[in-house]
């Protein structure tokens, strides 16, 4: 609706109109609001209105805007500052979202229940810890440990970032626990793989006289389906409508992001089809999910029906369906695709950059990484370290030594960010792919942190293309003395034997698998035929091929 010139508004409408247009995320007329108020003259500090501003433009994304509205305020509320952490963390900018928390302590404003309750969001999105461990310090500081939100968010961000201890201890420790609360602990119980506290929590839970919400059922599902557990999983969900929870589309999310979180991808395109079968009508989050599906199985014709379904239900203007997009396209190998994705998106945030920056890099095409690396700063993001991860990675696809070395010098002094295991993988693999295997070795040794399977998995394929069986034997010390549990180090250097004939050293490293209990799974390849996958098991029967998923006339 346009808003006239001509209108004389007093303070209490501008504000009530900016409340309607935040809580609608309705950008347009806010801008327009916005507009009428800077012509009207009315002191933006009535009534916060120059706050509720902040608010407006940060719940709809446009978090340009919202910087510089902030920075105009001469001293901002914690409310301002509440809305700058909420919309920085809700699209993946969790360090600056804490970099406005240290600020607004700086000034004095300690900040609220909910202040607390999202910093330690961002917490969970940078999967930091420690960090949280010093926000619940602040918490018990302030006294907000008894608020039931708050108590909430630790449980969720301990439960998510493994520390199931500390989880448990606030759980114990609260006085009163809603729905939330039980769910939260299951959930985090379910993430560490402990299903069975956490079916003893369900139980326990109803015992109390709460009764289990949709989301409570579906971590339980999801759960089973994570641990392959397919009789399991649908057991549950037999229960859930035994006893009157009438499942609709998000137990069915449940499964499929079960099995897809699990790369069992062929269950979980058997649920999709299921799914359709039964008439329920996939949702945001099911695309969200199954568009992995299709990019782990290279399955684009599937992918292109699903971003059709995306297009017709209005799904593409969501910043997150984007970025699954781009990332589906880039690992089916459809850069053109993937950079239409991208150039649609009306407000990009780093996850989409992010995104299209790791497909180029994945298809050779450093340059164009490079160049949409440095548009980014361009643009005024702010990089994180999945950033840096995909355009190190994208050096070393295309063999840029020099220039990856020079980025990730610049890292921690240049832009701020911690170097993480995943940064030393990838300048392993760089070092390993251009043949500097040696120095790939002496990087490895003055690693200030314990070495991780995909370092080893790099540096090894690394001897394995170059023929440096010497280093191989060198780095076999380390991976006896760590406790790995993915096979393919183990693999590899096995391979490396085998390819001199020393059959002796083959068949130590395949007794330290079993005594280990390491198994390598058997590879399968996937094959496409009109409306169908066909899976092959490369295994000694070799002919016998999985039975097709047939989407005629049930597709979306």
């Amino acid at each position: 609706m346009p808003f006239s010139s001509q209108l004389r508004w007093s303070p209490y409408e501008f504000a009530l109109c900016l409340q309607k247009c935040l809580k609608a995320k309705a950008l347009s007329p806010g801008m327009q609001v916005h507009a009428t108020l800077l012509t009207s003259g009315i002191n933006m500090n009535i009534l916060s209105l120059n706050s509720k501003l902040v608010g407006m433009y940060a719940s709809c994304a446009d978090l340009k805007s919202a910087r510089l509205l902030f920075q105009k305020i001469e001293r901002p509320n914690v409310f301002a500052f509440n809305w700058m952490v909420l919309g920085l963390a809700y699209n993946g900018y969790f360090d600056e979202a804490l970099l406005y928390f240290i600020k607004m302590r700086e000034v004095g404003h300690m900040g609220n229940n909910f202040t607390f309750s999202i910093v330690l969001k961002a917490c969970v999105g940078l999967m930091d810890v420690n960090t949280g461990r010093q926000v619940h310090a602040m918490v018990c500081e302030m006294g907000f440990q008894n608020d039931v939100s708050v108590a909430n968010a630790l449980i969720d961000m301990y439960g998510k970032c493994g520390s199931i201890s500390y989880a448990r201890r606030v759980f114990d420790g609260m006085r009163e626990r809603d729905v939330a609360s039980w769910t939260s602990m299951i959930c985090g119980f379910c993430n560490v793989g402990e299903i069975g506290q956490a079916l003893m929590l369900f139980e326990r839970m109803r015992l109390e006289g709460l009764e289990p919400n949709d989301f409570t059922w579906n971590v339980i599902i999801a759960a089973y389906a994570r641990s392959s557990d397919r009789g399991k999983a649908f057991a549950f969900f037999e229960r859930m409508k035994r006893e009157g929870v009438i499942p609709d589309v998000v137990p069915w999310n449940a499964l499929i992001s079960g099995f897809v979180q699990n790369h069992q991808v062929r269950e979980a395109f058997k649920i999709f089809w299921e799914m359709i079968v039964s008439g329920i009508q996939p949702n945001q989050v099911t695309v969200v999910a199954m568009l992995p599906a299709c990019g782990s199985a290279g399955y684009i014709k599937w992918g292109r029906e699903i971003h059709g379904f995306i297009c017709r239900k209005g799904f593409d203007a969501n910043v997150f369906i984007a970025s699954a997009l781009i990332d589906m396209y880039s690992k089916c190998g459809s850069v053109k695709d993937a950079q239409n994705v991208f150039d649609k998106i009306p407000c990009k945030n780093v996850a989409s950059w992010n995104a299209m920056i790791d497909c180029y890099g994945k298809c050779g095409m450093v340059d164009s990484s490079l160049a949409l690396f440095a548009k980014m700063q361009e643009e005024g993001l702010r990089l994180n370290e999945v950033t840096f991860t995909c355009v190190l990675s994208a050096c070393s696809h295309s063999g840029s030594v020099q220039k990856g070395l020079e980025i990730f010098s610049s890292m921690n002094e240049c832009y701020g960010i911690e170097v993480s295991m995943q940064h030393y993988a990838c300048v392993i693999d760089l070092l390993c792919r251009s043949g500097r295997t040696v120095e790939a070795y002496e990087f490895f040794e003055a690693l200030p942190m314990q070495v991780t399977e995909s370092m080893t998995g790099a540096f090894l394929n690394g001897c394995k293309v170059h023929g440096r069986r010497d280093l191989a034997k060198m780095m076999e010390e380390d991976i006896m003395r760590m406790k790995l549990n993915g096979p393919g180090s183990f693999v590899t250097l096995s391979n490396i034997y085998a390819a001199d004939g020393d059959w002796e050293e083959v068949g130590n490293v395949r007794n330290a698998m079993k005594e280990r209990n390491v198994h390598k799974q058997p590879g399968f390849s996937w094959l496409e035929k009109p409306g169908e996958i066909l899976e092959r098991k490369k295994e000694k029967e070799g002919n016998n091929m999985a039975s097709g998923l047939d989407m005629r006339d049930h597709i979306i």
